[in-house]
């Protein structure tokens, strides 16, 4: 079977489980509510909208894994570090130790264990099939089983079953268990064993296995060996969406820069980063972000193995607009400082810059869940010239991608 044919009957399976609510929530749902929201109130939707999206957001950029590569090239090119293989298991021996101590979780042993029994089951032959049929090369070059990533996929695994026991307890149990869970595929990148695809899709078979084996088992058991915890999920359309988030995205660098008789120009790059901001209402806050970001150089015509790295920090006003109780659409003005590389050209250097930038940007937000925050982005930034032989030169940088963080 071809490996994307199991990924789509992976989803596919999701996506087509009965659109009722969750029999672990005593909310009661209304015809009146807008589709959105009955949409996102089934159990179809709470297995699907972050594994789903993480599955299509890796096969999306695979033909782009080499322009985050770079980034940890240029940053980290001597990272080796093994916490990763034990950091992976760390959101399943909470639960574990958590159930041993007797807190009371959503399950039972007898359903919890057959719930994970499932759910393990489910991912590790789907990692199993994709890395046995895709033959992707590692970026260190060791083996073939690239994709997708194993220890994302577990990681993630956990995480989603350690918050589907005990997320009802507070919602900071399941951002530490995903936090554990991203600072572990964020490792396998910096340890050059994984690409960006890799650890996206197998974030999203980790946790789409462990809907559908919680799934699985909740057909069999029924009513028996379960806990129900009231859901209180409030989507006031005007609240005040103070966020911080991972964002990433591809950006370009449009224009021509004169060096002599020389032309230096970019290709498109990444973009990695944190953004954050707090909102004294539902319209206004103020906020910065921080990120590192890389450009292919191009001279004279030619692609040159350098590229272009950029630091930036900026501060400044956000805006937000509610446009439903899920959706809103947010702007900023900020502006910051940035740092640029040095490059060295056929022998002629280009310095590195501090330079002062402005930036400006719009976003589309969507909010699955009340603390859950997923962004699609489009922003500008404007710099001086990126060379001081260039003074009348102006530098442009769009991007675009996605970001997922909490609300608070």
């Amino acid at each position: 079977m071809k490996p994307h044919c199991i990924l789509v009957i992976l989803c596919a399976l999701s996506m087509a489980l009965p659109l009722k609510a969750q029999t672990d929530s005593t909310s009661i749902k209304s015809y009146n509510e807008p589709f959105i929201d009955r949409m996102a109130s089934s159990r179809a939707f709470d297995m699907t909208y972050i594994g789903v999206p993480l599955v299509v957001g890796g096969l999306i950029v695979k033909s782009e894994d080499d322009h985050f590569r770079n980034l940890r090239d240029d940053y980290m090119p001597r990272f080796n570090r093994h916490a990763n293989d034990y950091l992976q298991f760390l959101p399943a021996a909470v639960m574990l130790g958590m159930k041993i101590g007797g807190v009371e979780g959503r399950s039972s042993w007898g359903r919890m264990l057959t719930s994970d029994a499932f759910s393990a089951l489910i991912m590790g032959s789907v990692v199993y099939s994709l890395k046995q049929t895709t033959h992707v090369m590692r970026p260190d070059g060791s083996n073939d089983h690239s994709f997708p990533s194993g220890h994302t996929a577990m990681a993630f695994m956990a995480a989603t079953m350690l918050s589907k026991e005990y997320g009802h307890k507070s919602p900071w149990i399941s951002v530490g268990a995903y936090s554990v869970a991203t600072a572990t595929g964020l490792m396998r990148m910096a340890n050059n064993k994984h690409w960006l695809s890799d650890v996206l899709v197998g974030a999203g078979i980790g946790i789409l296995s462990t809907e559908l084996g919680y799934y699985l088992a909740d057909l069999i058991f029924k009513e028996n060996g379960i806990n129900h915890y009231m859901s209180a999920e409030d989507f006031a359309t005007f609240c005040n969406p103070s966020f911080l988030q991972l964002y990433m995205g591809l950006n370009v660098m449009p224009g021509i820069y004169k060096f002599d008789n020389d032309v230096l120009q970019f290709s498109a790059g990444s973009t990695v980063g944190v953004e954050g901001a707090y909102f004294f209402n539902p319209y206004f806050g103020v906020g910065g972000k921080s990120g590192i970001s890389n450009a292919a150089v191009i001279w004279n015509g030619e692609a040159q193995e350098q590229s272009l790295d950029l630091v930036s920090l900026y501060a400044g006003a956000y805006f937000s607009y509610p446009i439903a109780s899920r959706f809103m659409v947010e702007s900023k003005m900020i502006a910051g400082y940035v740092h640029s590389s040095s490059l060295d050209l056929s022998g002629k250097p280009v310095a590195n810059r501090n330079m002062a930038g402005i930036s400006t940007g719009v976003s589309l937000t969507f909010r699955p869940k009340p603390r859950l925050d997923m962004k699609l982005f489009a922003d500008y930034e404007m710099l001086p010239s990126l060379l001081q032989s260039d003074s009348r030169s102006v530098g442009h940088i769009l991007t675009f991608g996605g970001s997922v963080g909490i609300m608070f």
